[in-house]
């Protein structure tokens, strides 16, 4: 058990750095980047946490985990307690410890911010949860209610939403089951990001231990077309949707159908669904170009040039119509895309695709932008350059600008409304749609967010289901 340390000396102590894989290294290999701490490296930085009450750490968390609570554990070296103190709220521990926005959350609201910086809750969180499945601890068993246990329960994919959903409900003892469209469960966790920022080996542990609470997940079984969400409504006391948004968006401009054009979803679902990656092992087409432009600066655009790069490009070149001050990407991602040699073409976008005599890539036309005034969404609003346009020479380009509601679950739902995008309507705080049966939450109401504000969405609804089917 380590000491407890004053106050002021928590004040004094830098944040615990987290080791990484080399980067001339790591561009070689899909493993993991970030190492993980050790034992000593999360009890010294546990240490630094002032252990407020109330925390504002916990408002921040989409997840509700009582961070100080299994923080404190850590300095104890309860590994087990910290764990169950973590999995009272979140089924994902291990992946949102990875993929989850900290700084604008949990992190974000730390009190050591003002003094310096947070306490790393998600590298915390990582490591107790990569500890638990290191030592195979068991989590806490879910109720046994009769009144619940009568009630069945539908959810539409087994994404970060449907997931969460499901371990709360299945923790107040309901017959729950999912039903996926792809092969594996996880969606976005397993189709969209790539192995060196989330192995798939740990999504598919934590997918396994919310089956082991009883919840049951069909894969390729596609809602919509298998069956109707209408049939759902007939089958079962409630419905969630969480299908996700999985359908590509595109710019429309010349050439975006000439070969070596991917969206990011596909590209990324070639290389982590299908392992592209591990050819030839496994047998999936994909263009590894030699020059390859991501347009986009999220965190799609970063993980897709970043898997450009591991798969041999010499080039790989961020195209982004902002500055970098404006990218919505994680600073993190940014900082390691950096440091593993992307290239960044700022203020740049793209207005033609240009094509060689066989139909295949082999140049990006852009037009230089300048900042404007602020838009809805703060950031500064770019502007063409007359006359600024220019070719990058690539092969493969990679539309990274978001994703679009697929319609295929939302016409077989009749009474559940939608917006002119094609997302569910429904309550932020409930996730109650306009069917009295059926909710809906993640990214096909919202649109593309982050993996821990889906996994809200999923907690939220399945609060508001039990009430109403409890009331």
């Amino acid at each position: 058990m380590a000491e407890r340390i004053k106050p002021a000396e928590k004040f004094k102590r830098e944040r615990t750095p987290m080791k990484e894989q080399a980067p001339l290294e790591r561009i070689k290999n899909f493993k993991e980047v970030p190492l993980g701490y050790t034992l000593e490296d999360a009890i010294a930085e546990a240490q630094r946490c002032l252990q407020c009450n109330p925390a504002a750490c916990i408002a921040g968390c989409p997840a509700d985990v009582r961070i100080p609570q299994f923080i404190d554990k850590v300095i104890d070296e309860d590994i087990e307690g910290a764990f169950l103190e973590i999995k009272k709220t979140n089924a994902l521990p291990a992946v949102c410890g990875r993929v989850c926005p900290q700084e604008d959350q949990c992190e974000g609201a730390c009190v050591m911010e003002k003094k310096g910086k947070p306490i790393a809750i998600g590298r915390l969180e990582r490591f107790v949860a990569d500890k638990a499945r290191e030592l195979n601890l068991k989590d806490a068993e879910p109720t046994r209610n009769a009144n619940t246990a009568n009630k069945k329960i539908a959810i539409v994919g087994a994404g970060p939403a449907g997931l969460a959903c499901a371990a709360d409900l299945v923790k107040l003892g309901y017959d729950v089951t999912i039903f996926e469209a792809l092969h594996k469960a996880g969606g976005v966790l397993i189709y969209g990001i790539p192995e060196f920022r989330l192995p798939k080996s740990i999504v598919g542990y934590e997918v396994e231990k919310i089956r082991e609470m009883g919840v049951k997940i069909y894969t390729d079984y596609v809602i919509g077309y298998v069956k109707k969400v209408d049939d759902l409504v007939e089958e079962y006391d409630a419905v969630f949707l969480a299908n996700g948004a999985g359908a590509p968006s595109f710019f429309g401009i010349p050439g975006e159908n000439l070969k070596g054009v991917y969206s990011a979803s596909e590209y990324l679902t070639r290389s982590n669904l299908m392992r592209a990656f591990d050819f030839p092992k496994y047998d999936t087409p994909i263009t590894k170009g030699k020059k390859v432009a991501v347009v986009g600066g999220g965190n799609v655009a970063m993980d897709a040039v970043r898997t450009a790069k591991r798969l041999g490009a010499d080039d790989a070149i961020i195209v982004y119509r902002r500055s970098r001050t404006e990218m919505p990407a994680r600073a993190e991602e940014i900082e390691h895309a950096e440091a593993e040699g992307i290239q960044f073409e700022l203020l740049t976008n793209p207005v033609k695709v240009i094509g060689d005599e066989n139909g295949n890539v082999k140049a990006l036309e852009c037009v230089k932008m300048e900042l404007g005034e602020p838009d809805e969404s703060g950031r500064r609003r770019p502007k063409e350059i007359p006359g600024s346009n220019f070719t990058l020479d690539v092969d493969v380009v990679i539309i990274a600008i978001g994703q679009n509601a697929n319609p295929i679950v939302a016409r077989s739902a009749t009474g559940v409304e939608t917006n002119k995008w094609g997302y569910f309507v429904a309550d932020e705080e409930t996730g109650k749609t306009t069917h009295p049966k059926v909710w809906a939450g993640g990214d096909i109401v919202t649109g593309a967010a982050t993996v821990i504000l889906a996994v809200g969405a999923g907690k939220k609804a399945a609060k508001s289901i039990h009430e109403t089917l409890s009331s």
